[in-house]
This record gives C-alpha cells, sequence and structure tokens, in this order.
C-alpha cells in the first residue's frame, strides 16, 4: 500500500474491544503505514491485517493476534502440569510437617519454624520476580524453565538427607523456592500471546492446575506410610523433575512479528509501579491476597470451632481447593464471554459478600463445605485472570516482565498473611473469636472490588479514547503526534520529567481522572466487555 495518506480522514470505525485489540495499542508507532501495512507482509511475519474495512493508514500499529488456539493448547496442557508439580507438591509440605511433628524428627524445631519454611518457599518464588525476568532475558524462556526444574529436583531430593531443621530451610525454602519462580514464571507468561478471545479460559485451565494439592496430598500421605520419609521425599523429586523438564521443552514463544519488533521483552523496571493501569492492579492483588490466604488458614480452625471433627475440617479444606480447581476455568470461559474486568469484579464482589454473610453464618458442616466451594471458585480470581487482564491494558510484550513485577509486591501479604489470620483470632472464645477474621477478609474483597471499579473505568476511557484517535487519521507520513494526541506512558512519563512534575502527581492525576469516572453513572453502569 501507498505511503501517501487520504487529505480526507476517514471517520471513526465502530469498533468493538476485540476489534481494537487488534489494532493501535500504542500510537507512538507511527511508521506502521509503510511496507508493514501490507496485509501479505503482516500475514509472512505471523501478525495479522488490520479489520476489513479500516484504513491503515489510520492505524498507528496493528499487534500481533494470537492464533487462539492450535499449538497453544499445547502450551496450556504443559502449564497445567508445571501448576500441579510446583503448588501442588508445595501444598503437600503440610503432610510432611505433620511427620516431622508427630515423629519428633528434630526436637530443636518449633512449630513456627516448620510453618515458616512452608512460606519460605512461595515467598522467595514471588520476591525474586524481577530477578526472574532478567535470568529468563539472558538464557531464554526454555532454559530458564530447565533450571528451574532442576532445583526443584534438588530441592526435594536433598530434603530427604536433612538431619537439622535448617536444612530444611534451605533445601525447601530456598531451593524449591527459587526453583518455582524459575519454572512458575516464565510458564504464566507464555501463555497470553497464544491466545485472544479464549485467553481467560486459556489460563484458567493452566492455573486450575494449583488444585492437584489434592491429589498430592493423597499421594504423599501414602507414600510416607508405605515408602518412608526419605524415600517419599526421593519419588517426589524424581517425579517432579521427569514432568517439569518435559513441560519445559513442550513450552515456547510465540515469535513477535515485525509490527511489534519494537516491544522487545525487558526485565524489571521500577517506573512499572508509576503506570495507572498497573498500580491498580497491584493493589488490587495486595488487597485481595491477604483475604485470600487468610481464608485458607482460618477454615479449618473456624470448622472445629463450631464442633465439627479435625478431619471434616481437612475435608472443608480440600473443598476449598476443588472450588480452586474447577472454579478457574470455568472463570476463564466466562471471562472470555462478559469480559475479563468484569468478571474479576463480579467474583471479587460476590467472594465478599460471601465471607461476611455465609461464612458467618455457617454453622453446620454441609453450610461449611458450600461456602468452601463458592470461595475457592471466586476468591482466587486474580490468579486465573491477572495475566489476561495485563494483555490487555498493557502491551503482550510487556506483560510477562510485569506479571513478575506485581509478583515481587505480592510477597508481603503471602509471608504474613498467615501471621494476620492467627492474630485476629487470638483471644477470643468459640465461634465469635473468627467473627474480627472474617469482617477482615471480607473487608479485603471488598476493596479490591472497588480498585477492579477504577480500573474498569479507566480501561472503558482507553477503550473510548482509542477508537476516536483512530477516526481522526494521518495527515502525513511519519508525522509526529503531540503529547496531547498520544497518551501514552511513555509520553506521559516523559513529559512529567519536561515539566520536573512527580510521576506520583501525574498518577495521582490519573487515579482521580479515573475516580470521576468510576461514580459517573455511564462509566459505572454501562454495558460494556472489558
Amino acid at each position: 500500500m501507498s505511503g501517501n495518506f487520504d487529505t480526507n480522514p476517514p471517520q471513526p470505525p465502530n469498533l468493538d474491544p476485540d476489534a481494537i485489540e487488534l489494532v493501535q495499542r500504542n500510537q507512538q508507532h507511527a511508521s506502521f503505514a509503510g511496507h508493514e501495512s501490507d496485509p501479505e507482509t503482516l500475514r509472512a511475519a505471523g501478525g495479522t491485517p488490520p479489520p476489513e474495512g479500516i484504513d491503515p493508514a489510520t492505524i498507528a500499529l496493528v499487534e500481533d493476534v494470537p492464533p487462539d488456539g492450535g499449538y497453544g493448547w499445547v502450551i496450556v496442557a504443559a502449564v497445567f502440569l508445571i501448576n500441579v508439580n510446583t503448588w501442588g507438591i508445595n501444598s503437600a509440605w503440610g503432610i510432611f510437617m505433620e511427620q516431622y511433628i508427630r515423629e519428633n524428627t528434630f526436637p530443636e524445631a518449633s512449630h513456627f519454624e516448620y510453618a515458616l519454611v512452608g512460606g519460605l518457599s512461595v515467598s522467595l518464588a514471588l520476591i525474586l520476580g524481577p530477578i526472574i525476568s532478567a535470568i529468563q532475558k539472558t538464557l531464554g524462556t526454555r532454559y530458564t524453565m530447565v533450571l528451574g526444574s532442576l532445583m526443584i529436583f534438588g530441592g526435594l531430593f536433598s530434603a530427604s538427607a536433612a538431619s537439622r531443621v535448617w536444612h530444611l530451610f534451605m533445601s525447601v525454602g530456598l531451593c524449591m523456592g527459587f526453583g518455582f519462580g524459575l519454572l512458575y514464571i516464565p510458564a504464566m507468561g507464555l501463555l497470553p500471546p497464544w491466545f485472544s478471545r479464549h485467553r481467560s479460559l486459556a489460563l484458567g485451565l493452566a492455573t486450575a492446575g494449583a488444585g492437584g494439592g489434592i491429589a498430592w496430598n493423597l499421594i504423599t500421605g501414602k507414600l510416607l506410610s508405605v515408602s518412608g520419609l526419605k524415600w517419599t521425599w526421593r519419588i517426589l523429586a524424581l517425579v517432579s523433575i521427569a514432568f517439569n523438564i518435559l513441560c519445559a521443552f513442550l513450552c515456547r514463544e510465540r515469535p513477535i512479528s515485525s509490527s511489534t519488533g519494537s516491544l522487545k521483552r525487558r526485565s524489571f523496571n521500577i517506573r512499572d509501579f508509576g503506570r495507572t493501569q498497573v498500580l491498580l492492579i497491584l493493589l488490587w492483588g495486595f488487597i485481595t491476597e491477604f483475604g485470600y490466604v487468610s481464608l485458607w488458614y482460618s477454615l479449618p480452625s473456624y470448622a472445629t470451632s463450631i464442633g465439627l471433627t479435625p478431619s471434616q475440617g481437612s475435608v472443608v479444606n480440600a473443598m476449598l481447593s476443588l472450588g480452586v480447581g474447577v472454579g478457574r476455568p470455568l472463570v476463564g470461559a466466562l471471562s472470555d464471554r462478559f469480559g475479563r474486568i468484569n468478571l474479576a469484579l463480579f467474583c471479587c464482589s460476590s467472594c465478599a459478600i460471601l465471607c461476611l454473610t455465609l461464612w458467618i453464618l455457617a454453622r453446620s458442616y454441609a453450610g461449611l463445605i458450600i461456602f468452601a466451594l463458592a470461595a475457592g471458585a471466586g476468591g482466587g480470581c486474580f490468579w486465573s485472570t491477572v495475566n489476561p487482564i495485563l494483555a490487555e491494558t498493557v502491551s503482550l510484550a510487556e506483560s510477562s516482565a510485569i506479571f513478575g513485577t506485581i509478583c515481587f509486591a505480592l510477597v508481603i501479604p503471602t509471608t504474613f498473611g498467615e501471621a494476620i489470620a492467627l492474630q485476629l483470632v487470638k483471644g477470643g472464645d468459640g465461634i465469635n473469636k473468627f467473627i474480627p477474621s472474617q469482617i477482615f477478609v471480607g473487608c479485603t474483597f471488598l476493596g479490591g472490588t472497588a480498585l477492579l471499579m477504577l480500573l474498569r473505568s479507566w480501561q472503558i476511557c482507553e477503550i473510548e479514547r482509542k477508537s476516536e484517535g483512530m477516526g481522526s487519521g494521518q495527515h502525513e507520513q511519519g508525522h509526529k503526534r503531540s503529547g496531547e494526541e498520544s497518551r501514552t506512558e511513555e509520553d506521559l512519563e516523559q513529559g512529567v520529567m519536561a515539566s520536573g512534575r512527580s510521576a506520583g502527581v501525574a498518577v495521582l492525576g490519573e487515579l482521580r481522572s479515573s475516580a470521576a469516572g468510576m461514580w459517573s453513572p455511564r462509566k459505572l453502569f454501562v454495558a460494556r466487555r472489558v
């Protein structure tokens, strides 16, 4: 197509969010109107031409359109197995801990130290997110995942030789935790570029593997009684490396076409925390993770406080895991149909209502099981929707690094959520001692609901702005847009630096704008799939 532009710009096309997702995510690429706009060139590069009827001259960038399936489903299966053999195995630590305490394997160890070993593996996997992104940039995704698989194997196998409790800190806490991060964080970043319409379903199916903790708990309990403590660790190590290495080689990145070549993967950037949409997503995960972790540790104790047996309390906790395994694919499928932010908003608000009503009123075994299933399905919506939401609110190429940045910030709630849950129920008597914990969990999900409403209004404003911007056209090739015409995040940062204002002031300004839109009836109640 010729690089000349029509002097009469076309009228704004009537696009839905899916069409807008295929075009101009970032208006700073004004050179697209050359040879890259040729449909055959785009197809050869792995991209997709703009929708029919839309003049490429009005488009600054056509982003890669994922195949929405194909080999992507193989990667979904691989990431599912990775979740089973990382967080699923990690959930079996409670079985080992009970064995160590019952047999007094390490007399010098306290219950708190045992609990810290399990928490350390989760916290370390998240806190190393920025470092893991840098390693991934250097070694590549596949070899980073292979390195993580080897470290998980080393941690599990060396735990079988532990003769002091600090050996468990080094093997299960440090080595396994680092391995979890090296394997899990790159794997979760692989899926969004392969999917568009079915992106949330794919992420939901993949993250449902975390519900594999039910199977690993049963397998670990049986192995401990049949094979003993040492061989149980070794068998888990051999099974994990077999699956994880296989999955690492099955996973592969989808190539970025020439039209998106400028959006290379990058490592941790502190400025990511100053981007409005990233800040809202981060705060949503930070607040709700406090409630989610507290829920996991409070529910079994609450079950025994209402007269249920410890075994029934374990079943209630297992139903919470079952809700996670079943609910995440369901949430993913529905969010592809009704919008990712919309479904996350619905799940977060529903979980807040459940915690403040059904959980407080639940006094029977059946009622608590119903609550556990519903809370498991909705309470973990952050992990099943965060990657698709990032892919929509930032670019696909940036989503993996920003996901690592968000994981870094979630270390605090994952580390101290259990301590807060224990402190809130301390000193009370009977059922009433759990009311502060129940109110706390419900309020965290209410806070997450408010943040998602802000994010939804921000996204609607962005969609409207892009739709209007595509209709304005470009009057000459390579023309530089002013800061008012292109409100990209990079332009915002440059404008802030040029004017001498702090990035925090600019972010607060955008947040005020989003808040104003949130309370606008048109933004709050508009029926739009976002």
